[in-house]
């Protein structure tokens, strides 16, 4: 097996939070085109995995989604193992056809799929009888719908990026290098399908596993989690109780709102803005809580 790269990429300063991070200085890792997806918080997670005094032996990703972080951490080796945790079938899927036994295959099915609208409506249109080819469809709905959206009712590319239509963010040799790295270091990653919730009391009282907790976004009646992600119902409150049990280190980010920031206040917990640019590259804030974020000042 390869050796894995590593990356000396630059931290961010103190107290330089507003400074909004360029991407395209972060290694891309997902498969995925995903809606709310952390890219651009990966120099954050370096930070607050690097701060520590011992290397966490399990971080967990409850709500894994394109998983950004926890593959900055396999990759990156900020912890020693990473557990994903996806309740979504569909995208569950995915990770398990890479980290369990069929990630070549998907690799080689997408780079030698010929994509038209034609076959994209053949392979779309038929149920999946397998893990797999769930895995497939999966990521070719991901590519072809808008924004990359797998909710119900997501709308497919027309025009795309400089006009090519569904093939605008089909990229077959990326997709099939970024699944093939992923294979290579396999062995440190483990995915569950299920409640991220149940996956965060399961680990709770494990002193040596920190979490990264990015939750659907729909607290204060927000619809945009709900339009964005199948499963998207959640029990913030709840969330928040169970977050204060952890023994170990947490890392949450939300949508800055009034809800939220009463839970925090509530649990006694940290919370900093941040900036962040949104798909259309806007200029926005989001909130990272946790225990104890004096390493972020």
């Amino acid at each position: 097996m390869r050796n894995s790269p590593t990356f000396q990429l630059p931290l961010f300063k103190q107290n330089d939070l507003s400074r909004v991070v360029n991407v395209a200085s972060v290694p891309f890792r997902s498969p995925f085109r995903y809606p709310g997806g952390k890219t651009w918080l990966v120099p954050r997670i370096r930070q607050w995995l690097l701060g520590k005094k011992e290397k966490p032996n399990l971080l967990v990703e409850p709500f894994a989604g394109g998983a950004i972080v926890g593959l900055t951490a396999a990759f990156e080796r900020l912890a020693q193992r990473v557990l994903l945790a996806e309740r979504d079938p569909s995208v569950a899927a995915v990770w398990k056809t890479i980290l369990n036994a069929d990630g070549e295959w998907l690799a080689e099915r997408i780079v030698n799929f010929e994509l038209t609208p034609r076959s994209v409506d053949a392979v779309l249109e038929r149920d999946a009888s397998t893990t797999r080819d769930l895995a497939f469809q999966t990521i070719l709905r991901n590519r072809v719908n808008r924004g990359g959206i797998l909710a119900d009712g997501a709308g497919r590319v027309k025009h795309g990026e400089n006009g090519k239509g569904l093939s605008s963010r089909w990229y077959p040799d990326t997709l099939r290098r970024r699944i093939l790295d992923i294979v290579q270091i396999r062995e440190r990653i483990s995915i569950v399908e299920g409640d991220g919730i149940l996956t965060i009391q399961e680990n709770a009282s494990r002193p040596d596993a920190v979490f990264f907790i990015d939750p659907p976004y729909t607290a204060a009646g927000k619809r945009a989690g709900r339009r964005l992600y199948t499963y998207s119902d959640l029990d913030h409150p709840q969330l928040f109780s169970i977050a204060a049990a952890i023994r170990g280190d947490f890392l949450m980010t939300y949508d800055t709102v009034e809800e939220i920031e009463e839970l925090a206040l509530q649990y006694g917990f940290d919370r900093e803005s941040i900036a962040m640019k949104n798909t259309h590259h806007a200029r926005m804030t989001e909130l990272l809580i946790g225990p104890n974020l004096v390493w972020l000042r």
